[in-house]
């Protein structure tokens, strides 16, 4: 299935935070931040290594961590459309919930 995602690209609206996500292979990742909600600049692009596991048809655990040092942990469920999402930033752990679109 992570095969299937290469290539696609997704909107995770994470309430204020809203970011375009691209699977360019299983194992690596570009974003856009659209909106930055005080959690990274609007306008911040980045291509990082992805720790991406299918944990049931539809639903993966998606991981990395960016230049900056921020960590994210995603579970993203296709299948229902919901992205839950734990960020760390400056030590601070920001645990979110929203909306996954296909680009």
């Amino acid at each position: 299935m992570t095969r299937q995602l290469t290539g696609r690209s997704y909107r995770f609206h994470l309430g204020d935070l809203k970011v375009r996500f691209t699977f360019d292979s299983p194992t690596q990742g570009s974003f856009v931040v659209i909106q930055g909600a005080g959690l990274a600049p609007d306008g911040h692009a980045e291509t990082v290594a992805l720790d991406l596991r299918e944990i049931r048809a539809g639903v993966f655990l998606n991981s990395w961590t960016e230049a900056s040092g921020a960590t994210v942990t995603h579970v993203e469920d296709f299948e229902n459309g919901t992205v839950y999402s734990n960020v760390t930033v400056d030590g601070k752990l920001y645990n979110l919930v929203g909306t996954i679109e296909e680009a």
